[in-house]
């Protein structure tokens, strides 16, 4: 069964709309946890537009599920990373004009300087994933530079708007799954899952993890983030069995 990574993000977006001090993304992170959260991720920016480096000195100190830090490239970053030694870093591209995360990083383009920090991440103890689309030269490359797992962007398939979109979208996300496997790497999902549409991500066997942000805490305000994270860790375990 998979496990479910909380992203908190979105609980720091709303504090920095008023650039106030709540809701404190540190307590949704103990919250998350309550509610049955397998890891807990944060997407410490270059610009810092949500999480800050506050916040990630107290994440560090106070989650005790995994702690799974979203983050470029960029030099000032992995020296970040270096010394908080979260238990895992996913690589993400980062563009500075968008609203969240779009589409995976290009490890083939980057393939030199995405191995020295899988290197220097490594030697820190951290497992390192890939954020990827699911193309399989990007699967193969991010073998090749040493990273431990990747997470398969999902938003091809959370955006489509027809059936036949949909399954061509399930369709690459289940062959990169499976070469990822061939290949040793755990292989997570994420971007744009909701409580929808996570059903047929969730039924696809081979799935380590998955992280979801935006769903889980636009459901909190009107449930509670524990009982936001409980019914989506039910959604991701699937239906029962026997």
């Amino acid at each position: 069964m998979a496990s479910l990574g909380v992203n908190i993000d979105h609980v720091a977006t709303v504090r920095q709309a008023r650039r106030t001090n709540e809701p404190d993304p540190v307590w949704a992170a103990a919250e998350a946890q309550l509610g049955g959260a397998d890891g807990i991720t944060f997407h410490l920016r270059e610009d810092r537009r949500h999480i800050n480096d506050r916040d990630a000195e107290l994440l560090k100190q106070t989650v005790t599920c995994k702690l799974n830090m979203e983050m470029s490239i960029a030099p000032g970053i992995v020296k970040i990373a270096e010394r908080l030694q979260p238990d895992q870093c996913t690589l993400v591209p980062e563009r500075r004009e968008e609203l969240t995360t779009e589409g995976g990083l290009d490890v083939v383009r980057f393939r030199r300087r995405i191995a020295a920090v899988v290197e220097r991440l490594s030697r820190r103890g951290i497992e390192v994933s890939a954020f990827i689309e699911p193309i399989p030269d990007q699967v193969r490359a991010s073998a090749d530079v040493g990273c431990h797992a990747i997470e398969l962007w999902t938003g091809e398939y959370a955006h489509a708007r027809t059936s036949r979109a949909r399954k061509a979208a399930l369709n690459r996300l289940a062959a990169s799954l499976e070469l990822g496997q061939e290949l040793g790497l755990l292989v997570h999902g994420g971007h744009g899952l909701t409580y929808n549409n996570i059903g047929p991500i969730a039924a696809m066997p081979g799935f380590s993890e998955f992280n979801i942000g935006h769903s889980i805490v636009s459901r909190a305000v009107f449930v509670g983030l524990r009982e936001a994270v409980r019914e989506m860790k039910a959604l991701v375990a699937g239906p029962r069995r026997g």
